[in-house]
């Protein structure tokens, strides 16, 4: 029997759980009339696990990981291209800086009908020195030349890229990223399943976060430090797990918080738990789209954020949040402490931002425009 289903393979560095993971993940278990595979480098990890519990075949890349190292590229070009050669998908969408360029030069050579690239946050914009930005940008660049058509995830990074040569608009497209309802725990078993070191009257500050330098945490817990000599009763709870994770513990330990802030590892479906914080904080310093800003919206949290990517797209300071500078403890600080001490402020900014995630960022809207460029 003759298979007429075009076949889509989905390509991405790492196959731990984050943002674009979770939005690979959401259009892949999505997606009708289509041959679904994945490819993916490691960390295995929480994608890796979901993709196999949906059923959805997947290809592990086992040299294939973030960092550059030359002898290990080397191997995975030579398995990407064989992965490619044999599975002859009619379209390839490439999800991280690193599959993204190789991914769009070996398609390319192929001759693959349709090339994606989603570019979840412009990697040049990370605290880097000069030459390697330069460098980024180039890479950057060419990635967009190689595929068809190019998403990006906010505005702000739409406009970084549109004046660049041969970059068009029928190349470049805007699609925000979009959520589906959360079933969320109440408050109280999300407590209870958490961690026995929250107490009833506790206010809960929270974040999920892959523990890594461009998350801006050591910020948010030197911004915590300060706001917890005025406030006892503050927990600061830190969902998620990442190469920092030694540093982080030795800041904790350094500022004597060991009892205030708890670094609590990866958990699965951790959005379902988000109602444990009463003040959500994302402290980065550099994002595309952030995925946990909407879940914290539908969640109807008040948020305090760094202004930077695509953040100021989903957040209305003083209306839905607040939106301070990145690197700055003392911002932290003092938007923290206006949400600490009026309830009703913390109402009304979670409402708003219900409201905002529910009309701008639905999952139905991304994933029409999305499946468009398929076709």
């Amino acid at each position: 029997m003759i298979n007429n289903q075009k076949k889509i393979l989905y390509l991405i560095t790492k196959a731990n759980w984050g943002g674009a993971q979770k939005y690979v993940f959401d259009l892949a278990s999505e997606i009708k009339d289509y041959e679904v595979v994945f490819a993916y480098g490691k960390p295995f990890g929480g994608l890796s696990k979901k993709l196999k519990t949906a059923g959805i075949r997947t290809i592990e890349i086992n040299n294939l990981g973030r960092d550059v190292n030359l002898f290990s590229e080397f191997k995975v070009i030579r398995t990407l291209w064989k992965i490619l050669r044999k599975e002859r998908p009619d379209i390839v969408h490439l999800n991280s800086p690193k599959i993204g360029g190789l991914g769009g030069l070996l398609g390319r050579l192929i001759g693959i009908e349709k090339i994606i690239y989603t570019a979840h946050g412009w990697t040049f914009n990370e605290d880097r020195n000069w030459l390697s930005k330069i460098i980024i940008k180039f890479l950057s660049w060419l990635t967009i030349i190689l595929s068809h058509h190019t998403i990006v995830i906010a505005q702000t990074e739409y406009d970084q890229v549109i004046h660049w040569p041969f970059v068009t608009k029928n190349k470049l497209r805007l699609i925000y990223n979009g959520i589906q309802p959360i079933d969320f725990l109440t408050r109280q078993e999300a407590r209870q399943k958490l961690s026995t070191k929250i107490k009833e009257n506790d206010m809960v500050i929270g974040t999920i976060s892959e523990l890594h330098k461009n998350k801006g945490l050591k910020y948010a817990i030197k911004g915590f430090k300060k706001i917890s000599e005025k406030y006892e009763n503050l927990k600061f709870i830190i969902i998620g797990e990442g190469e920092d994770r030694k540093y982080l513990e030795e800041k904790i330990k350094k500022h004597h918080l060991e009892n205030k802030v708890f670094l609590i590892g990866n958990i699965e479906n951790a959005s379902q738990y988000l109602k444990v914080f009463d003040i959500f904080l994302l402290s980065s310093l550099k994002e595309g789209l952030p995925f946990v800003l909407l879940e914290a919206g539908l969640a109807k949290l008040p948020v305090v954020a760094t202004k930077v990517g695509g953040i100021s797209e989903i957040i209305e300071n003083n209306l839905s949040g607040i939106l301070i500078k990145e690197k700055d403890e003392s911002e932290i600080e003092k938007a923290l402490e206006p949400l600490i001490t009026d309830k009703e402020k913390r109402e009304k900014f979670g409402e708003n931002l219900n409201t905002t995630i529910k009309e701008k960022f639905s999952f139905d809207k991304m994933f029409r425009a999305t499946e468009k460029l398929y076709q």
